[in-house]
């Protein structure tokens, strides 16, 4: 009885995980830079005063900052590589049929790119250029009033990029 209960529990649980939502989202407006498993893990990127950067890493209630620039200092890090004992491996390719099934199971939830060049005759001449790709897709502006922002919200799930794979 206790065995099928923790088994039904596993494989709840393994469900929930498969179909969970993975959201990647950038906002360069306000600062704003995460990938998330909705209800288990959050790591965002956070500026930082002493460092350039730090990443904050929510995990259920816990929370923890690594800062992944702190101990790269010119030549600390340097290894010497004997070049006898260093073997060279046989770079597999990289199947692109897989890779591109992988990018299409991932969905834009929300894309704008809004850009001034700070030229105005550059930004006249790619005014009809974006006007074309706001018909096919939307999101892309161009304005002459200086401001500069990229939104990108894209989400998929672990059961869909498991299928990419499967797939032939």
């Amino acid at each position: 009885m206790l065995i099928s209960f923790f088994s039904i529990l596993f494989l709840l649980l393994l469900l929930y995980l498969s179909m969970m939502p993975i959201v990647l989202f950038i906002d360069t407006k306000t600062n704003q830079y995460y990938i998330q498993a909705k209800g288990l893990v959050k790591a965002s990127i956070e500026s930082h005063e002493e460092e350039l950067f730090s990443i904050r890493l929510k995990l259920f209630f816990l929370t923890f900052y690594f800062y992944p620039l702190r101990n790269i200092v010119l030549g600390k890090n340097k290894k010497k590589v004997d070049k006898a004992k260093s073997k060279k491996k046989k770079n597999k390719g990289i199947d692109i049929g897989k890779f591109l099934r992988m990018i299409k199971s991932f969905k834009v939830k929300k894309f704008l790119f809004d850009i001034d060049t700070g030229n105005c005759i550059l930004n006249a001449k790619l005014y009809p250029l974006f006007a074309m790709l706001n018909y096919r897709k939307g999101g892309f502006t161009i304005n002459f009033e200086g401001r500069n922002r990229v939104e990108l919200h894209i989400y998929s799930r672990p059961i869909y990029l498991i299928k990419s794979f499967m797939n032939l």
